[in-house]
């Protein structure tokens, strides 16, 4: 956000400061206002920034059809403004996330071809997606793996190359991708699953309290309250429910299992 302010601050351009401003009201979630500044920027100015702004805050808003072709549409046209292969590589990559949300997969995979043809890295994780939906899931780790190949010590991608192979494989990523960042939360929730599926419960618990030690998160802790739910102990439930509520206190989930876990707990008259 600071960046953000400063650049806004530093443009020499109105339709630069402009599209700055959007992204600011974006992030702070006022999306008919980005959308708002976008066009007027566009008004003053056609250019990628502005295009790809527009298409972002559409895309978030709202993917029924019409809108996703009208993004397709818009991010083709920041496209015809981009200045070089990396905002065309991200408009393709984007173009083709819009096309997997709509289901048109060879659509997709042809944008995601066209931004690999342009050294777009990132569209190897888009066209492996694109695989698994057309249940090729050996394409789709074979991409994943060029992905790991070009951006090495890329926790993310192991990660991502974990959803495609079988369990051990997957172990195999995951454990690897908390060596290379033990901040990621997913691959620790996916070894407790696994570990509670081999009825090794309180192994499963340890897996999840020794990330929780050093990051508090909401599905960590409601994750270990309803592993503590099927052991029976309604009073480690309910104290991991208050933890996850103290960080959103609206979160349906926890709160019915909260309410289980209490009339578990109450004395029966």
């Amino acid at each position: 956000m600071r960046s953000l302010r400063l650049a806004r601050n530093h443009s020499t351009h109105e339709y630069e400061r402009l599209v700055y401003e959007g992204w600011i009201l974006y992030d702070t979630g006022h999306r008919e206002e980005a959308l708002i500044k976008a066009e007027e920027s566009i008004a003053i100015q056609r250019s990628f920034e502005a295009f790809f702004l527009k298409a972002y805050v559409l895309a978030d808003t709202s993917l029924e059809t019409t809108t996703a072709l009208y993004v397709i549409q818009l991010l083709e046209q920041a496209n015809s403004c981009a200045s070089d292969n990396l905002r065309k590589g991200q408009a393709h990559n984007n173009m083709g996330s819009i096309y997997v949300d709509c289901d048109m997969l060879d659509e997709a995979a042809e944008c995601y071809l066209k931004a690999l043809g342009i050294k777009h890295t990132r569209a190897h994780q888009g066209l492996a997606r694109v695989y698994y939906l057309k249940n090729q899931k050996k394409s789709a780790y074979d991409e994943m793996t060029k992905l790991i190949e070009k951006a090495k010590n890329n926790a993310s991608a192991y990660e991502k190359r974990s959803e495609y192979c079988d369990r051990d494989m997957a172990k195999s990523d995951l454990n690897m991708a908390t060596r290379l960042d033990p901040t990621r939360t997913y691959p620790y929730r996916y070894r407790a699953a696994v570990l509670m599926d081999d009825h090794k419960e309180e192994e499963a618990i340890a897996e999840l309290s020794r990330v929780i030690a050093f990051k508090l998160d909401l599905q960590l802790l409601h994750l270990r309250a309803a592993f503590y739910d099927s052991m029976g102990d309604s009073a480690a439930t309910l104290r991991d429910c208050e933890a996850a509520l103290c960080l959103d206190p609206a979160h349906a989930d926890t709160l019915d299992l909260y309410n289980k876990a209490r009339e578990k707990s109450e004395p029966q008259s």
